[in-house]
């Protein structure tokens, strides 16, 4: 629900820095901001949208508490269509709390997290999918993810479905059409001709929505399962790559017991690093449920990093690692390089591993470069190569908006290529028309918006 009142918040992270910004927007935020901040010098002239220099003053003691920079901005053009004011003050935490105080007291209320973001769409100055892409863009780990989400807050998402609902839109016109002037001599689409450009529209839809296991990975990172049996260096080289001591290492083997995740930025992506335990047969309960952890995430991985131990002959959990490995995306790692060697990458690919094998020694970091520079090969295959300028969907709620649209389009394609009358047809049709709609927003319910801004930061 909408709440025409005023609301504060901080609109940067807690903690010291040299800066923060305590934002109000609604019907008093400017009145509250003037009340608060006094300028310096000018003869209290502000002019809107300009910076002033002024002091934020306790009301109740008259005291200072901070020299600051002011803003106004009256509505509609801001940034949520409303009256905003900012105070640009020191960044201590106290004095933040102390301000946000302050305003309250004058009838404020705090903001909830996403009710800027919330209010702008609801005032027509962003739509839903400018406002998932604004948490995108704070959210984002790597390049790919900061290209895509920079491209949907310009409206390239936005643009596309609009376009596909015009196509949806035609369509149901010649339908509406055939309905009421169906015995007048009109010259209209043939069925033929109509079923055509359903399916042009379907393959559209269709590529939009297979764009998203794609648009996964850049928005939250592949993910990749090192597997190995026990003792094959899988935690070293969890290390190694991350660049810190994050996974405990012994030479006691079945050490690592539970998964242990972690990402790392490589080059314009990012990397979920899945730690896992020893694949092995193992009579310990605990060691067990951990084995049953590491093939389960093996599964649901992008893709693989089998570890082998270039020291030690192939034995049978070796064998059972390659079959987990089978036909699947990675790069196989040949550890403890720098061992008396009793194997290859010949023996493990004779083995079946069809994956490319890389020579390694966690201890020295020999391979690492190359393994990196691997991963970064993977990871771009799996998202289909370099996207560019490519829109692809990267959440969740725009894959089932195209599947509903999908499945909608499947049933007036079959009615058109039947008997089926055209008022049939056209009641698909615009289910089809609402299910893209709500990508954007303009067709949404409560729960839909709840969940969507609920994701975002407080003061955003």
């Amino acid at each position: 629900m909408y709440l025409e009142d005023t609301i504060v918040a901080s609109a940067t992270p807690a903690g010291r820095g040299a800066v923060a910004i305590v934002r109000l927007s609604g019907p008093q935020a400017i009145e509250i901001a003037r009340t608060l901040w006094h300028p310096r010098g000018d003869g209290g002239h502000i002019r809107a949208r300009h910076l002033h220099l002024g002091e934020i003053r306790d009301l109740r003691t008259g005291r200072t508490l901070d020299r600051a920079m002011c803003v106004l901005i009256p509505g509609p053009r801001s940034l949520t269509g409303e009256d905003i004011a900012e105070l640009h003050c020191h960044g201590g935490p106290y004095l933040v709390r102390r301000i946000l105080a302050l305003a309250a007291a004058e009838g404020a209320r705090i903001a909830q997290p996403g009710e800027f973001s919330r209010r702008a769409f609801l005032n027509g100055r962003i739509d839903l999918t400018e406002a998932e892409a604004i948490a995108d863009l704070i959210d984002a780990r790597g390049a790919s993810a900061l290209n895509q989400s920079i491209a949907q807050l310009a409206g390239a998402l936005a643009q596309r479905v609009k376009s596909m609902r015009r196509e949806l839109i035609a369509i149901r016109a010649y339908l509406e059409a055939e309905i009421d002037f169906s015995e007048e001599e009109i010259d209209l689409p043939s069925r033929r001709a109509i079923a055509t450009d359903i399916i042009a529209l379907k393959e559209s839809v269709s590529a939009l929505h297979q764009s998203f296991a794609r648009g996964r990975i850049i928005r939250q990172g592949a993910r990749a399962a090192i597997i190995g049996k026990p003792n094959v260096g899988k935690s070293s080289i969890l290390n190694l790559i991350l660049g810190t001591e994050r996974a405990i290492v012994t030479t006691i083997p079945g050490t690592t017991r539970d998964l242990i995740e972690e990402s790392v930025d490589l080059e314009d992506y990012s990397l979920v690093l899945v730690d896992t335990a020893g694949i092995r047969d193992s009579s310990e309960e605990v060691e067990r449920i951990g084995i049953g952890r590491a093939r389960q995430a093996a599964e649901q991985a992008d893709l693989l990093m089998p570890v082998f131990d270039a020291s030690r002959p192939v034995e049978a959990e070796d064998v059972d690692v390659i079959e987990l490995a089978r036909g699947r995306m990675g790069i196989a790692l040949l550890n403890k390089r720098d061992l008396p060697q009793q194997i290859g990458a010949g023996d493990l690919c004779r083995l079946g591993l069809t994956m490319p094998v890389l020579n390694f020694c966690a201890r020295s970091g020999e391979g690492l470069s190359e393994c990196r520079e691997a991963l970064v090969r993977v990871i771009e295959q799996l998202a289909g190569g370099d996207v560019g300028n490519e829109m692809v969907i990267t959440r969740e709620r725009h894959r089932d908006a195209l599947e509903r649209t999908l499945e909608a389009l499947n049933a007036a394609l079959e009615g058109m290529v039947g008997t089926t009358p055209p008022e049939i047809v056209a009641v698909e049709i615009a289910q089809a028309s609402e299910s893209l709609s709500s990508i954007t927003g303009e067709v949404s319910n409560e729960d839909v918006l709840d969940t969507i801004f609920r994701e975002f930061c407080i003061g955003k």
